[in-house]
């Protein structure tokens, strides 16, 4: 296993993968930690997580770089993913306890109640693209429940993978209740099927979900899975234009646009749509390309050139099929896997742009007539992540966003996600729920004791 820096195609460090024989003897190690962890106090736990976020962002340069080294993400984006991990277990540390206190039900019984318990060991399968907020997101939560955790990373980002380990020993956790597997996806199965295994959290592509998700089922075990997006970005007639098209740029843009909730399909109305799409082509083409770990840098390499490939083999059916290149759709003339910021036009259904996830710097815009068609459009996906509709009238805005198929939608607003609120999809975007305290009662026993 390898770790390549995608701004240069040079190769980092070389990691030695666990052997099918270290993942079960990891396994049994976990297993046997999470027995003692579990009868642990919250209050142990919360000092425990306070003291994560302390070491996240006491060390955030060097989680920061090793993250933009591994995938590329811009060294601004690294840093704010480090502080936004720390603000995860800040919360939970927090939050916890009474997320998951007892709560008393009124019955028959002379006491009866529903109790929040652990379940066990739990797999997190994690992308590349967050590769230090996807993990946190879960390992939070999963912890302050009592639950042990395993990390199956992305192949590409093993520093990340090794690092997220280490920050739960430096707190002071155990040494065994949470564990990296340096392991590749065809392994993955026989870590599900592992019974000590209780549960498997998946952060990543369809295919991926799907078979996780299969796996899983067969082993009757509990799945939580956050999948593709194609998230709406609505702008009706009577939306605030210049306030719209400034965080447009940025909702698209964000990690080189590899992001399941970054704004995907532009569906604008007729009357802006021209307008729009020139600002894009205006704000984006002069954002600045190179180093990602240079501090003015705003557009770095996409993670790897297999990703690149396969983006500009979207843009160009889609080109192909009627939509107009604005600017961009071609691979930057310069080392690594930097793709330029693309705006198309025309994007109709059966293109690509519309009907596919473009996990890359890439604005399709969609124009439609009116507002009805703009909730039709939107609604109009295999995907269900996030979504945003801009509009001066809240009233309006609030009443489409309850319209559209998506887990969350904002009015006005980035689409984001934030350890208050719940986060995840429907449609095939998967299913279950992370962060808030629905995030936290996904991997626990919701029991109930009854009490004559």
């Amino acid at each position: 296993m390898k770790a390549e820096n995608p701004a240069t195609g040079k190769l980092i460090k070389e990691y030695q993968e666990h052997t099918r024989e270290e993942v079960a003897r990891i396994i049994i190690e976990t297993d046997s930690e999470y027995r003692q962890w579990r009868k642990t106090t919250f209050a142990h736990r919360r000092e425990l997580l306070l003291e994560a976020a302390k070491v996240l962002r006491k060390n955030v340069e060097h989680y920061a770089k090793t993250m933009t080294l591994e995938m590329g993400k811009i060294i601004t984006e690294s840093r704010a993913e480090i502080e936004k991990c720390a603000w995860c277990c800040d919360y939970y540390a927090e939050n916890a306890e009474r997320f998951l206190a007892d709560e008393i039900i009124a019955t028959d019984a002379s006491r009866s109640m529903v109790t929040y318990e652990p379940l066990g060991v739990v797999l997190a399968v994690m992308p590349w693209n967050f590769p230090f907020w996807q993990v946190i997101r879960f390992a939070a939560p999963a912890l302050m429940a009592g639950n042990g955790g395993l990390l199956k990373h992305a192949s590409n980002v093993p520093g990340c993978a090794l690092a997220l380990e280490e920050i739960f020993r430096e707190a002071g956790y155990p040494d065994n209740i949470f564990r990296t597997l340096l392991i590749r996806a065809g392994e993955v199965e026989n870590v599900i099927a592992n019974p000590l295994v209780k549960a498997v959290t998946l952060t990543g592509s369809e295919p991926a979900g799907m078979q996780v998700a299969s796996i899983a089922g067969r082993e009757l075990k509990k799945t939580v899975l956050e999948l593709g997006g194609s998230d709406p970005f609505i702008v009706l007639d009577d939306a605030d234009l210049p306030a719209c098209i400034k965080i447009a740029a940025k909702a698209r843009m964000i990690n080189q646009g590899q992001s399941c909730i970054a704004a995907k399909r532009f569906i604008v109305v007729e009357s802006l749509a021209q307008e729009f799409a020139e600002s894009q082509v205006e704000i984006i083409s002069a954002m600045k390309m190179g180093d990602p770990l240079e501090d003015d840098t705003e557009v770095g390499p996409m993670a790897r050139l297999d990703l690149l490939e396969e983006l500009d083999e979207q843009v160009q059916r889609s080109i192909k099929a009627g939509a107009q290149l604005l600017c961009g759709g071609k691979r930057a003339e310069r080392p690594g896997a930097f793709y330029l910021p693309t705006v198309l036009t025309n994007v109709t259904k059966g293109m690509p742009a519309y009907d596919e996830e473009t996990f890359g710097p890439v604005t399709a815009v969609i124009t439609v007539k009116d507002t009805e068609e703009a909730i039709e459009v939107a609604n109009d996906s295999p995907f269900g992540l996030g979504g945003s509709v801009w509009t001066r009238d809240v009233a309006k805005g609030e009443a489409v966003a309850r319209q559209i198929e998506t887990g969350a939608m904002f009015v006005n607003g980035l689409t984001k996600s934030d350890p208050r609120l719940p986060f995840g999809g429907v449609k095939r975007s998967g299913y279950g729920r992370e962060l808030s305290q629905f995030g936290i009662r996904e991997f626990v026993n919701i029991k109930t004791i009854w009490i004559a």
